[in-house]
Order: structure tokens, then C-alpha cells, then sequence
């Protein structure tokens, strides 16, 4: 019974395993505009940066690159950042990349301690104009955000910008058809394949509920998932 019980551990910590890869894999294939968002900004001399959500670092260690400058990243998922942390020893970037445990709700950094501040999908939690009025005072004077959020609400996003002290210097959006096409369409084929692999194993399947569920509210209401880089300089 042990013996069964173990086994089954393994087979749905293995289909974890695979699933966590592959949604990597696919966060690697969205850089490309994470580097498109980077080349709207000026050169920067080996910049200061927050990555505010880092989660697993797939931006933060970009920007590492990127920028050659000092990266910070936060976040409240503890796995994620030990993923993170282990992608930064394998990149031997020790010195210049840091992880660590912050709410983006409650920075604690002092004022002016950034050139740059980064978020992919975090801001939503605070509210977008909050962001910009909290995270402000952590950028020095003529510093520069880059925010991806989603679509919804850009006119009055676009409003805000000015109205909480920074210009905005160019946006661009992602449509739905990229996020399927680079996103979504990737991973429901890689469950319909764990699902012929393990069919049958209705406990090992389980896990993959989530990520359906995630699936077909996309094609429920796939303007939702519409999302907009934002490039901003505080005035």
C-alpha cells in the first residue's frame, strides 16, 4: 500500500515537474518582448533594477543581461524564488542578481534606490494607478518603469500615467492572437499529451485542472488576456 502510495507521488510530482518546465519554457518564449520593451528605453550605465513579481526570474535574469547593471527581484512565491535563486548560481550571477521575499504592496527599500523598475503582471494586484504612486518614490529622479499589464482599462491607464508624474515614452500591445499562439496553444498541447500518457490515472490528472480551466476562460473571453508594455520615465 506504501508502496503504491509512493509511486503515485512520484507520477503526479513528475507530471509537476514536466508542467512547471514546459510553462518555463514558454515564459522564455515571451522575453522577446520583454527585450522589446528594454530597446524603447535609453542606454543605461549599469542601471540599478527592481523586478517587482519576479517570480521563477525568466525577466530578471534578462535584464541582467540586458542591462548589465545590478538586478533585484521580489516576490511572495517561495518556490519561485528558489527556482530562481538556483538559475542565478547556475549563471554565475551571484554578484549582480538577487532574489528575495517582498510584497509588492510593501516595499521597504528607501527612496531613490532604483534607475529602473520592472513589472510583468504584478501591478494589477496593487491597481495600476497605486503602483505608479507607491513605486514612485523608489525610483531616482528621471528614472525609467516598464510595466506589462493587461489591456483593460488602457484609456484611463493612459490618463493616469501623466497624472501620477511620469511620461510616457511609447506602449505596445499584445493581442490575444499572440498569447494563444505563443502561450496557450503550447500548453494545451503539452496536456493533451500528459493526458495520453497517463489516462486512466485520474489522481495524477488532477493537477492538470488548473491549467484547462485557465484554457477555456481563454477562449470564454480571450480579451481578457489582451495585455500592453508600458515605458515610462519619472518626470
Amino acid at each position: 500500500m506504501a508502496t503504491a502510495e509512493a509511486s503515485g507521488n512520484r507520477l503526479i510530482l513528475n507530471i509537476e515537474e514536466q508542467l512547471l518546465a514546459e510553462k518555463e519554457r514558454m515564459r522564455e518564449s515571451l522575453l522577446k518582448y520583454t527585450r522589446q520593451a528594454c530597446d524603447m528605453l535609453p542606454p543605461l550605465d549599469k542601471p540599478r533594477v527592481l523586478d517587482i513579481g519576479c517570480g521563477s526570474g525568466a525577466p530578471t535574469l534578462e535584464l541582467a543581461g540586458l542591462t548589465h547593471g545590478k538586478v533585484t527581484g521580489i516576490d511572495i512565491d517561495r518556490a519561485a524564488l528558489e527556482l530562481l535563486r538556483e538559475k542565478i548560481k547556475k549563471a554565475e550571477l551571484t554578484d549582480r542578481v538577487d532574489a528575495l521575499y517582498c510584497s509588492a504592496a510593501d516595499i521597504e527599500f528607501p527612496d531613490e534606490s532604483f534607475d529602473l523598475i520592472w513589472s510583468e503582471g504584478c501591478i494589477h494586484i496593487v491597481g495600476f494607478e497605486r503602483g505608479l504612486r507607491e513605486w514612485k518614490r523608489l525610483l531616482k529622479p528621471g528614472g525609467y518603469m516598464v510595466l506589462h499589464d493587461e489591456s483593460i482599462g488602457l484609456e484611463e491607464k493612459l490618463v493616469q500615467i501623466p497624472a501620477c508624474g511620469y511620461k510616457l515614452l511609447g506602449y505596445f500591445e499584445l493581442d490575444k492572437d499572440v498569447w494563444w499562439t505563443e502561450y496557450f496553444s503550447p500548453v494545451e498541447r503539452f496536456i493533451d499529451k500528459i493526458r495520453s500518457e497517463y489516462a486512466g490515472d485520474n489522481q495524477s490528472l488532477d493537477i492538470l485542472k488548473k491549467e484547462q480551466t485557465e484554457i477555456d476562460n481563454f477562449g470564454k473571453y480571450p480579451e481578457r488576456y489582451c495585455s500592453v508594455f508600458f515605458v515610462l520615465r519619472r518626470d
